[in-house]
């Protein structure tokens, strides 16, 4: 089944986004998912398909039709996870790299949540049945410390605190060029990219504020370790960050623009620790995981260069 809108553009609404007015004329649809509905020529403009920015006109007439997505059965499957804290009302994990954490169109095994699912007796339908349990995600190819929970209090509790900035994040990342500063903090409001709708960027209208904190660890000429503390959640903050000020994320296959000499798959980007509150006992709770063996592997190759 589908839904059928038509809409005609009428004084008011001149020099409107047409992405905009779409949001603020059909219910229950995000701005994102209209964007994607729009790249897949499903919204004509005087039966012509447009860009999401494109401005409205007097008298034009928008034709959009929106399919009911079909119902999709998440199956538990028997997948190792990396245990570091588990009890009745949340669990800790070391995702692993190359792991996608929930399932999405075309990707629906092989995921965190099916692992979860076969694992865990209980998930929070916070998220509905694609996302159970998850509170915060990391992008596939980067690893590290996540926490999923198992009842809905224990969900909204856990997403507060990382709303309000409580929880803290911490992230390794091994970037190219030699970051000059000691420290520093990274500004920048982030959106989609202007024409490869697939990538982030840094935008000066229409994005969402975004802070990343960083502090150098470790030098290697053309190659510098840090670790990022997250003031914001934007998707793909780190990476789209570090490549604004200059220095991406060794083997980032987005937003990179060197191939990287070290044999790793995806980019150089580890969640390291976790700290937050315990949702019903309000125990302090730390977390940390070990770097991948690869990152690893890549910092004794350029501690030994540096030695020479």
């Amino acid at each position: 089944m589908s839904n059928q809108f038509t809409f005609m553009i009428t004084e008011n609404d001149v020099n409107q986004r047409l992405d905009l007015y779409l949001v603020d004329h059909i219910e229950n649809l995000s701005r994102s998912h209209i964007q994607k509905k729009i790249e897949q020529n499903q919204i004509f403009v005087n039966d012509r398909v447009v860009k999401s920015n494109y401005k409205l006109k007097l008298s034009d007439k928008i034709d959009v039709t929106i399919e009911e997505p079909k119902p999709v059965e998440i199956v538990p499957e028997d997948i190792p996870l990396d245990i570091l804290y588990e009890d009745e009302h949340l669990i800790v994990i070391n995702k692993k790299r190359g792991m996608v954490v929930h399932p999405a169109v075309g990707n629906y095994t092989g995921t965190l949540v099916n692992a979860l699912l076969f694992h865990c007796d209980d998930l929070s339908g916070i998220n509905g049945e694609i996302r159970p349990g998850i509170v915060h995600r990391l992008d596939k190819d980067t690893s590290g410390v996540m926490v999923a929970a198992k009842s809905d209090i224990a969900h909204l509790n856990l997403a507060a605190q990382i709303k309000a900035k409580t929880a803290q994040r911490k992230y390794l990342t091994i970037v190219y060029g030699n970051i000059k500063e000691d420290e520093g903090v990274i500004e920048g409001a982030i959106g989609r990219h202007a024409t490869d709708r697939k990538k982030m960027a840094i935008v000066f209208e229409g994005g969402k504020d975004a802070i990343t904190k960083f502090r150098v660890l470790e030098r290697f000429g053309e190659y510098t370790l840090v670790e990022c503390s997250l003031l914001t959640g934007r998707t793909h903050q780190i990476r789209v960050h570090m490549t604004y000020i200059g220095h991406p994320v060794l083997g980032d296959p987005k937003y990179g623009t060197l191939k990287s000499p070290f044999k790793i798959e995806g980019q150089a980007l580890h969640s390291a620790t976790l700290e937050f509150v315990h949702p019903i006992t309000e125990k302090k709770m730390f977390f940390s995981a070990s770097l991948p063996e690869d990152m690893e592997k890549i910092l004794k190759v350029l501690r030994l260069k540096m030695k020479r």
